[in-house]
């Protein structure tokens, strides 16, 4: 067992179809304590976009459900807070052997390669708030595929060794923790300046894949929403809320 900040529940399972399942399953039960959920194993992990997220044992699989009144508008903020924590964790866990920055909108990297992403889910209440949120967040541990159109690496890779899932949680738990309530005090603000500092090709080129098409240009800003401010090689400004980076 770990310690978790006041008012979280641990709920710790050897397998499940997914963590942001489950924590599905608590809000349609009605559960009004957090929880931080934890898997060794997930049948069925995904990831943005109804992809699949591979789910070896070794990897960090966890969601944190927080149930409660949170406007809609203000929801997809907490995936930037989740990236800023996930940062923290890996620093941590592999102190200065890479430098670790974070791809807009919600990847962790390790010296270029994705070492972690982020799935943020809701159920909606009646009007403008949501009657819960949960945020599915997967680092590699010990494992990283090797069939992905883009670099990805584990913590073992920089440090040789395997941290146990739970501790890895622990980190994680206390530096989301730290992250939200400055949200909840002192608004988005707070947590876009920090998310600058650490954003991946700020200022450089940038191709961004959207739905029907492909925009390459430099990437400008985050605006005060989250979404990425994009200088397109013909000189237009695109303001993009959805969509997938990659750099050359």
């Amino acid at each position: 067992m770990i310690a978790l900040p006041d008012t979280y529940k641990l709920l710790h399972l050897e397998t499940v179809d997914s963590t942001n399942e489950e924590a599905k399953r608590l809000g349609a039960q009605g559960v009004m304590q957090p929880h931080w959920i934890l898997a060794d194993v997930q049948s069925a992990g995904r990831g943005r976009r109804g992809r699949v997220w591979q789910s070896p044992k070794g990897n960090l699989m966890t969601t944190v459900y927080l149930p409660g009144r949170i406007e809609i508008v203000k929801a997809g903020q907490l995936s930037f807070v989740a990236g800023l924590a996930l940062a923290d964790m890996v620093s941590t866990l592999i102190g200065s052997a890479g430098a670790v920055s974070i791809k807009w909108p919600n990847d962790v990297l390790v010296g270029g390669a994705k070492i972690s992403g982020i799935l943020l889910e809701s159920a909606a209440a009646a009007g403008a708030h949501l009657d819960w949120v949960c945020i599915g967040m997967g680092v590699n541990l010990a494992h990283f595929p090797d069939d992905t159109p883009y670099l990805a690496t584990s913590i073992d890779a920089y440090t040789k060794h395997r941290p146990d899932n739970l501790a890895a949680l622990a980190v994680l738990a206390a530096a989301f923790e730290q992250y939200y309530q400055q949200w909840q005090k002192f608004g988005f603000s707070v947590i876009l300046t920090k998310w600058r500092q650490q954003a991946h090709n700020l200022g450089r080129e940038i191709i961004v894949r959207l739905e029907n098409t492909e925009l390459t240009g430099v990437f400008e800003d985050i605006d005060e929403t989250g979404a990425l401010i994009l200088c397109a090689n013909d000189g237009q400004h695109h303001i993009i809320s959805a969509g997938d980076v990659f750099f050359r």
